[in-house]
């Protein structure tokens, strides 16, 4: 079943609570519907991590964290996903990014683009891209975190079902004593 995989992977609460960073969540880490793992918390996790790993700011774990708590998806889940967006993997998600964004701009994407993370970068190139990389981004994220949330809901769902349908089953051929 996903919740046991899930849970093999993730922190606990108190792990969590008991980190230096997120000590500004106060009681807000004390909401056990931000702990649990079910369909609802998982498939929200899954929709809000992924949004923000396709938008290239600084910190987007803590918008994640924020969204987890407000919307009350799982909230090491969310974070967690953000890092699909790392150093090695951040250059590739946003050229795709800014791509899908030059298109719905109705521009041609420029093929000599080189990224740099170095502030003369980010203040001389990053100025004329930024409407098509944010655009991109943010349709990407979109698309990423609403196909996520029903393809877990929906597989989630089937599980269930699977398992009611297997239980049923069992007590059919059981004996009565």
């Amino acid at each position: 079943m996903p919740k046991k995989l899930i849970k093999r992977y993730i922190p606990t609460p108190e792990k969590i609570k008991s980190l230096k960073g997120f000590g500004f969540l106060g009681t807000w880490l004390h909401d056990p519907s931000i702990w649990h793992l079910h369909r609802y918390s998982v498939s929200k996790a899954f929709l809000i991590g992924l949004f923000w790993m396709a938008i290239p700011i600084p910190s987007q774990m803590l918008f994640a964290a924020l969204c987890a708590i407000l919307f009350r998806a799982n909230l090491p889940l969310s974070v967690i996903l953000v890092w699909i967006s790392n150093p090695l993997t951040m250059g590739p998600i946003f050229y795709f990014n800014y791509v899908i964004g030059t298109y719905l701009l109705g521009q041609q994407p420029d093929k000599e683009l080189k990224f740099e993370l170095s502030w003369n970068w980010m203040i001389n190139i990053l100025g004329d891209l930024w409407q098509p990389l944010y655009l991109g981004s943010i349709i990407v994220g979109i698309t990423l975190g609403m196909a996520s949330f029903l393809i877990i809901h929906l597989l989630w769902r089937q599980q269930v079902v699977k398992n009611w349908k297997l239980r049923k089953e069992r007590r059919k051929t059981q004996v009565p004593r």
